[in-house]
């Protein structure tokens, strides 16, 4: 699906001067930083452009269209030199007295947009009046509120501004905050066994809330969090007085979810992970490929019985439903005396792994089949 900027033109691209009419070249004048950030914006975001614009009475003896398109034309044709394309301009001519439909905050021009072909949920609205920030409430998306023009305490009048995602006077913020994306999600699954809640952030530095009721496999998951600087929550119950198979399953499974919803289709991810690790005798190497295939390879041999009160038995079948829900491929290998030497080492190189597979580093998915 695609993502939408739905992108105003007067105060958000250009200056608006007091007459709130842009007529005339003279009054022509770019906001500081815009074309340069929506340049980046293009080639680094996968964002689809749309202008929406309202301009009261265009193409009425007070606003004629020939002193309006000279201009229009030249800001369009300005931005595409640098290649920032607009898959619409849409432009409202009505008065605000006449409350059409077709002018923001409404979504008259806007209808085509409501269809799976588009993802509003993680679309945004960028504009300098609080009829922006309430179009982007009416299409179900976010707003990034410029400031400037408009009263900003007219958001707070109208309930508006927990619809920004962002409030700032600088382009140069609104590329950083869309170049970088929030990747933090929650995935609850129940069954008659277990109950299990996980939320984590890729781009987080560590920190981890979890309770499994298995001491020992918490340790292990605060392992991730710790040394992938991943914030990570995990919530889990289950039928511990029958066995610790299934809690231990099912947030593999859970967590493997979790991961695969977060990274979505992987435009710019590394992709690939690798880490070996030391820990006192033990050696763990981990790599990891986020493939869309599930693998699993497993080479890791216990002596006891248990770790803690987690079976060692129970560590592949962890990482096998890990594999099998993320689909990714899986590699670890350990070896060592102390058991629990072995195993902290295989998730601490496992989280390493993990930190370097996911990172952004472009905006490119790595597959020459162009999906993953």
């Amino acid at each position: 699906m695609k993502k939408i900027l739905f992108i105003d033109r007067d105060g958000t691209i250009i200056k608006e001067p007091e007459d709130e009419q842009i007529d005339s070249f003279e009054k022509l004048q770019f906001l500081p930083g815009v074309i340069t950030n929506l340049s980046e914006i293009a080639k680094k975001c996968d964002f689809t452009n749309v202008m929406i614009s309202n301009q009261d009475g265009l193409g009425t003896d007070v606003f004629p269209e020939n002193t309006f398109f000279p201009v229009q034309n030249f800001i369009v044709e300005t931005l595409k030199d640098e290649g920032v394309v607009f898959e619409d301009i849409h432009i409202d001519r009505s008065f605000p007295k006449e409350n059409s439909p077709t002018r923001k905050p409404e979504t008259g021009l806007l209808t085509k947009y409501f269809s799976q072909e588009y993802d509003l949920e993680n679309s945004f609205v960028i504009g300098d009046r609080w009829s922006d920030v309430e179009l982007a409430k009416n299409l179900n998306c976010k707003a990034i509120f410029i400031t400037g023009f408009s009263d900003e305490t007219e958001l707070d009048k109208r309930n508006l501004r927990k619809y920004c995602a962002l409030i700032t006077s600088n382009w140069n913020e609104i590329y950083k905050f869309l170049n970088t994306p929030t990747r933090n999600v929650e995935v609850y699954r129940k069954t008659n066994e277990t109950e299990v809640y996980i939320e984590i952030n890729p781009d987080g530095d560590g920190q981890a809330d979890i309770n499994t009721g298995l001491h020992f496999f918490d340790h292990m998951l605060e392992q991730i969090a710790k040394h992938g600087s991943i914030d990570l929550k995990i919530k889990a119950k289950g039928d511990l007085e029958v066995d610790e198979h299934h809690l231990i399953e099912d947030v593999g499974i859970v967590l493997g979810q979790a991961f695969k919803k977060s990274l979505s289709d992987k435009r710019g991810i590394n992709r690939y992970g690798f880490f070996t690790l030391p820990m006192d005798e033990s050696l763990a190497q981990t790599a990891i490929d986020f493939s869309g295939r599930a693998w699993l390879v497993w080479n890791a041999y216990f002596k006891r019985e248990k770790v803690g009160d987690m079976p060692t038995e129970m560590f592949l079948h962890f990482f096998k439903s890990f594999s099998d829900n993320a689909e990714c491929n899986l590699n670890i290998t350990v070896s060592g005396e102390n058991e629990h030497h072995k195993i902290e080492a295989v998730f601490k190189s496992f989280g390493k792994a993990i930190k370097q597979a996911v990172e952004i580093s472009g905006n490119k998915i790595l597959s020459t089949k162009g999906i993953i």
